[in-house]
C-alpha cells in the first residue's frame, strides 16, 4: 500500500507536454510605437492551469504569467509592471501589453491543461513599427524573365538608430506550397552596410542581394528577405519572380515554313485552272476561221454571182499581268466579191 501511494505522488510531479499534431504558421500582429494589444487565449473545460510565454529572437521563452485553478493571475519576475496585465472572462484570458516599445517585439504564446498535461499554441508574432525603427525593403523584378536568364533579387534595411550586424535569410514559396523554405543564407555581410549623409539623421543602408543565374521554371515563386537585427526581426513583403516561357526556334521555323507552303499551293492551283481558259480561246478562235474559209470557198463554187459574207470573230484573251486591260470592241467585217467570167 506504500508502494503504491509513493508511485501515485511521482505520478502527480510529472508534466506531460502536447502540442498541436501539425505545425501551422504563426500569424504576425502589427502595432505602432506606443500603442496598447490584447492577446487572447481560449479557455478549456478541464483546465486548471495557464501560462502565458514571451520569446524573442534568438533566445529561450520566459514566463510572463500565470494562473492556476481559480486564483487570481500572477506576473512573473520584469514583467511586474503596470504596462502588463491578464485580465479574465468566461471564455477566454487576454495578455494585455500597453505603451508598446520595441523590446516587446516577440513571439508570444500560451498553455493550458492540467498539472498531467499541457496544450501549447495559439502563438502570435508581435511586430512593433516607430519612427526610428528599422524598415526592410523589398524590389521587384522590373524586367521580364525568361528560362536561362539571371536576376539579382535586393532587400534593403534602412535604420538610425540600430548599427549592429544583421543576420539575413532568403525564403521562397513556389506555387502550391504552404510554407516558405529557406534557400540562402549569406556569409560575410560587413560590407553590404554603408552610411547616407545627406540625410538629416544619417541613415545606414544594409542592402542584401541573391542572385540567381541560368533559371528554369521551376525557380518561380515569391521570394523573401528575412533580416534580425538588434533583437528583432524583419521580414520584407516578398518579391514575385515570373518565369515567362520563351517560343521555341524550332516551332516558329516549322510556323513560317507552313505559311510559305500554303502561298505556293495556292499560287500552283491558280495557275492550273487558268492556262486551259486560254488554250480553249485559241483553238475556239482557229475552228472560226476554217469554217469560215470552207463555207466562201463553197459559195463562190456554186454561184459566181453571190454575194459572199465572211463573219470575222475575234475573242478576247487574257492581257498580261502589270499591263492595264483595254477594250477591243467586237466589230463584223462584211466584204463583197464578185467574179466575172469572161
Amino acid at each position: 500500500m506504500i508502494r503504491i501511494c509513493l508511485l501515485w505522488g511521482l505520478l502527480s510531479q510529472v508534466y506531460l507536454i502536447q502540442t498541436e499534431d501539425a505545425p501551422q504558421p504563426i500569424p504576425v500582429t502589427t502595432r505602432l510605437f506606443g500603442d496598447n494589444i490584447s492577446l487572447p487565449c481560449p479557455k478549456a473545460e478541464s483546465q486548471q492551469l495557464l501560462y502565458w510565454y514571451r520569446q524573442t529572437v534568438g533566445q529561450l521563452p520566459h514566463l510572463v504569467a500565470s494562473v492556476s485553478y481559480a486564483s487570481e493571475p500572477v506576473l512573473n519576475g520584469e514583467f511586474k509592471n503596470p504596462r502588463f496585465k491578464v485580465e479574465t472572462s468566461e471564455y477566454v484570458y487576454n495578455l494585455i501589453i500597453r505603451n508598446i516599445s520595441t523590446l516587446d517585439e516577440a513571439t508570444y504564446f500560451c498553455g493550458i491543461g492540467t498539472m498531467y498535461g499541457m496544450d501549447y499554441g495559439h502563438a502570435t508574432f508581435l511586430a512593433v513599427k516607430g519612427h526610428n525603427h528599422p524598415t526592410l525593403v523589398q524590389q521587384p523584378v522590373s524586367d521580364p524573365v525568361h528560362p536561362g536568364d539571371s536576376v539579382t533579387l535586393q532587400c534593403t534595411v534602412l535604420s538610425q538608430t540600430c548599427t549592429g550586424e544583421h543576420s539575413v535569410y532568403w525564403f521562397r514559396a513556389g506555387s502550391g506550397e504552404s510554407q516558405p523554405g529557406v534557400i540562402y543564407t549569406p556569409g560575410n555581410l560587413s560590407d553590404a552596410c554603408k552610411k547616407n549623409p545627406e540625410t538629416p539623421s544619417p541613415t545606414q543602408s544594409c542592402v542584401y542581394s541573391l542572385s540567381k543565374n541560368n533559371l528554369s521554371l521551376s525557380d518561380a515563386g515569391t521570394y523573401y528577405c528575412a533580416v534580425a537585427t538588434c533583437g528583432e526581426i524583419l521580414f520584407g513583403n516578398g518579391t514575385n519572380l515570373n518565369i515567362e516561357r520563351s517560343l521555341d526556334h524550332v516551332v516558329i521555323g516549322l510556323g513560317v515554313t507552313s505559311v510559305f507552303c500554303v502561298i505556293v499551293i495556292i499560287i500552283l492551283v491558280f495557275s492550273r485552272n487558268t492556262k486551259p481558259i486560254s488554250e480553249h480561246y485559241k483553238v475556239s478562235v482557229a475552228q472560226h476561221i476554217r469554217h469560215d474559209n470552207s463555207t466562201t470557198e463553197y459559195d463562190q463554187d456554186q454561184d459566181p454571182d453571190t454575194l459572199n459574207y465572211a463573219a470575222l470573230h475575234f475573242s478576247e484573251r487574257k492581257t498580261e499581268r502589270g499591263r492595264k486591260k483595254r477594250e477591243t470592241p467586237q466589230e463584223s467585217v462584211y466584204s463583197d466579191v464578185r467574179v466575172d467570167w469572161d
